[in-house]
């Protein structure tokens, strides 16, 4: 009997949710994608130093934001030597209101990557599901820099993601789940919301029936799980980049896995079509208290860990 992680890599592509290289090794992924907390907690592994003094050595003198793109793009290079496919590296979460120095930014971590010769194609720039995010991803894409929109946790934002033409959005299944159970308190009920009943995973369903029925060519990647019924319940999405603990359960289950997602029923059953501008996107977005919530939550942790990735580099350069 094939395992479920076998069976979901039929009609799924999986990706890593991890910089750890021997769970990829491990779990022989397509794809891997990073953020800043998994950067910083693979910074910390003693088996990582080599990379982190190295890259110290080779750019001690440089602007403390170059060495840490540097950093990023050492591990993104390191997990290229390992997956077949592409790698996603994030824009300080810092820049998420900036669209001009977000592009910047961008274009020099694929510079990095190119001069160490991996090409722009094998890599996805995160950008955070900002309109100012969207906007920079609108004109990298029409350069040839893949991006992967992330903290995303509306369909607003997917939508104006689409129209920016962004290869990848990464719906946050997990967090607007984590939200849902918080804001219903002890009237939660785990058992009636789970699975397709969970609002996470109804989240990245509803994103998939709009795209699958106009015929949009961004790819759909589900992230942030927080257990293995959301992965279930989204099987036949595009891609899901899924976390080591959650491969380490799929791939110990030989129980039944079937698709759930399909792109011909949601042909037949079309959404209605949404307009996607500023003022549409402000508005729904501000309209969506969950989405809003989340969204600067998380640009706020990540450009935490991003400041403390800084004071590592600061740290180890003084050594």
């Amino acid at each position: 009997m094939p395992t479920q992680l076998e069976t979901l890599r039929t009609f799924t592509t999986v990706v890593a949710d991890t910089g750890d290289f021997d769970v990829m090794r491990k779990h022989q992924p397509t794809d891997a994608t990073t953020n800043p907390s998994l950067i910083l907690k693979a910074v910390h592994d003693k088996s990582n130093k080599y990379l982190l003094d190295r890259i110290i050595n080779d750019y001690r003198n440089a602007p403390l934001s170059e060495t840490a793109s540097q950093l990023l793009v050492a591990f993104g290079h390191e997990i290229l030597q390992i997956i077949p496919g592409r790698v996603s590296t994030e824009v300080d979460a810092r820049l998420s209101f900036d669209t001009q120095a977000s592009i910047e930014r961008a274009r020099q971590i694929i510079a990095m990557y190119e001069k160490v010769g991996i090409e722009r194609e094998r890599v996805l720039i995160k950008l955070a599901s900002t309109w100012e995010g969207i906007q920079a991803a609108k004109v990298l894409q029409a350069e040839g820099i893949r991006c992967n929109m992330t903290l995303m946790f509306s369909l607003a934002q997917a939508v104006a993601s689409a129209q920016a033409k962004a290869q990848l959005i990464s719906p946050f299944v997990g967090r607007i789940y984590d939200w849902y159970k918080k804001d219903a308190g002890d009237a939660w009920n785990e058992q009636e919301r789970s699975g397709a009943n969970d609002p996470g995973v109804q989240s990245v369903v509803s994103i998939f029936n709009y795209y699958k029925a106009y015929d949009i060519d961004t790819e759909i990647m589900g992230a942030s799980f927080r257990n293995i019924g959301q992965i279930r319940a989204l099987a036949g999405c595009d891609l899901l980049t899924i976390s080591p603990d959650l491969l380490d359960e799929l791939a110990a289950s030989d129980q039944p896995l079937t698709r759930q997602l399909d792109a011909a029923h949601a042909k037949e059953n079309a959404p209605a079509w949404i307009a996607a501008n500023e003022v549409v996107f402000r508005t729904e977005l501000n309209q969506d208290a969950m989405a809003t919530e989340k969204l600067a939550e998380g640009i706020r942790k990540f450009a935490a860990d991003a400041v403390a990735l800084d004071e590592i580099i600061t740290k180890t350069r003084a050594q």
